[in-house]
């Protein structure tokens, strides 16, 4: 018996009736022998981590532009914070952990540069549509690895589309890392909010503080023995009633207060400026891209193209590229 086959036999001992086992998965569009010592969803978090989409998740905008501050969240930071909190909750309800894990990781390597600013910019302009959570599952089918991607199993490339929106994951192990995403955006964008002066403590809805906490590590610990409390032994995920309504309305706070309209998106329209210039010249001079994306038009259609290479791009590769595209060098003369 391999170390895997061992693994595998624990977790249909020790996990629930409702946790999705690795000896069960669905399997992956192209079949592959059986790693020995790790099992299916094990392989899917390390080939995640050792992508590249997920090393450049660290110089991506969660909320704010290039923020100087050495402590503001990145896109990798928020994506780590969300893989702990569901593991956490996955651990308490005898899930599958390591699927939870992998779905966490994957599940915003498709996010663009400048945060939901360039997903707006890239869903109004080009024909096909864009959403940063389709585009995760296109980053690890298609995207890398030079266009073999990543083949990941069933189960992580459905959490990874399933964990926004109204789609619902198949598995319990996506329902939780939905709920882990938003726990964390919510409370740390706060604490993010509060550090760079946009909001204070003071001015969150005290009606929701009454119910979740007073400081982020409360809410967070709350809500999560809350999803806890609430799903044991079930075939669901959920909040209570008075939890789910005190979160959508902190979230709805940070909506009207912070992500539109205020001094932290102060440059969210340049941002825009700088993706929509990008994407209308590329698509005219599709010169101009890396061969890597170049040699795909014919396959791919330079729209899903030019809209592969944006959506890939750091925020400081992309307005590196705007420069060296719009910005006249200076002559230098010896």
């Amino acid at each position: 018996m391999t170390i895997r086959e061992e693994i595998e036999r624990i977790e249909e001992r020790i996990l629930s009736p409702y946790a999705t086992l690795s000896s069960r998965s669905k399997g992956r569009a192209h079949p592959e022998e059986k790693c020995s010592v790790r099992t299916d969803f094990q392989r899917d978090r390390d080939r995640i981590i050792y992508s590249k989409a997920f090393r450049r998740l660290k110089h991506k905008t969660q909320v704010f532009i290039s923020p100087e501050g050495d402590h503001y969240r990145t896109r990798l930071t928020h994506t780590l914070e969300v893989s702990q909190i569901a593991r956490t909750i996955a651990r308490s309800l005898r899930l599958n952990e390591d699927l939870t894990e992998a779905i966490a990781l994957g599940h915003d390597l498709g996010h663009t540069p400048f945060g939901h600013a360039g997903e707006r910019v890239l869903q109004e302009i080009c024909p096909l549509g864009f959403k940063h959570n389709e585009q995760s599952v296109r980053v690890v089918e298609k995207l890398e690895k030079n266009g073999k991607g990543l083949n990941l199993t069933y189960e992580v490339l459905n959490g990874i589309l399933c964990h926004t929106g109204e789609q619902k994951a198949e598995t319990l192990e996506g329902c939780i890392v939905k709920f882990a995403d938003r726990i964390a955006y919510i409370n740390h964008d706060i604490e993010d909010a509060i550090r760079g002066g946009v909001i204070s403590q003071d001015e969150l809805p005290k009606s929701c503080l009454k119910v979740l906490g007073n400081t982020s590590g409360e809410r967070i610990n709350n809500m999560i023995v809350n999803i806890i409390e609430n799903s044991r032994d079930k075939g669901e995920i959920s909040m209570s009633d008075e939890f789910r309504e005190a979160t959508e309305e902190l979230r709805n706070f940070m909506f009207r207060n912070v992500y539109i309209g205020s001094s932290a998106k102060a440059e969210e329209g340049k941002a825009e400026n700088l993706i929509r210039s990008l994407y209308y010249k590329l698509t005219e001079q599709p010169e101009l891209l890396p061969a890597e994306f170049y040699n795909k038009i014919d396959e791919e259609g330079i729209e899903r193209v030019v809209c592969d290479y944006i959506a890939g791009m750091t925020d400081r590769y992309a307005i590196n590229t705007f420069n060296s595209i719009f910005i006249p060098a200076r002559w230098m003369r010896f």
